[in-house]
C-alpha cells in the first residue's frame, strides 16, 4: 500500500508539464518617478524638521514666559514689602523718637508763630 502511494505521488510529479524558460524582458526603471518620489520624501522630511524645531522654540518660549511671570510676582511682593518699610520709616512717632534719643532734641511746650501784619 505504501509502495502504491509512492508510485501515485511519483506519477503526479511526472505528469506536470515542464515550463519553458521565457526570455525575460529588460526592466525599464522609471527614473523620473524615482526622482519625484525622492524630492517628495526630502520635502516632507524638511517640513517635519521645521515643525519639530518650531515646536521646540514654542515650548522654550512658554518656559521663559512662566519664569518671567514668577519673577514679576516675586518683584511685586518685594515692592510691597519696601513700600511698607518706607511707610514705617516716615512715621512721625519714629522721627520724634530718633530726634529725642539720638539728637537730644525735645518737644517744646510752647509754640510761637511769627506772622506779618
Amino acid at each position: 500500500m505504501l509502495a502504491k502511494r509512492q508510485q501515485d505521488d511519483f506519477a503526479l510529479y511526472e505528469e506536470q508539464p515542464v515550463l519553458k524558460s521565457v526570455p525575460r524582458r529588460k526592466i525599464q526603471l522609471n527614473t523620473r518617478l524615482r526622482s519625484k518620489c525622492l524630492v517628495l520624501v526630502l520635502a516632507v522630511s524638511a517640513m517635519a524638521m521645521v515643525l519639530t524645531v518650531m515646536s521646540g522654540m514654542s515650548a522654550s518660549r512658554g518656559y521663559d514666559l512662566v519664569q518671567a511671570k514668577q519673577e514679576a510676582i516675586r518683584i511685586e511682593a518685594e515692592n510691597e514689602r519696601l513700600r511698607l518699610e518706607v511707610a514705617q520709616l516716615r512715621a512721625p512717632q519714629r522721627i520724634q523718637q530718633i530726634a529725642a534719643n539720638q539728637l537730644d532734641m525735645v518737644v517744646s511746650d510752647k509754640v510761637y508763630f511769627a506772622s506779618e501784619k
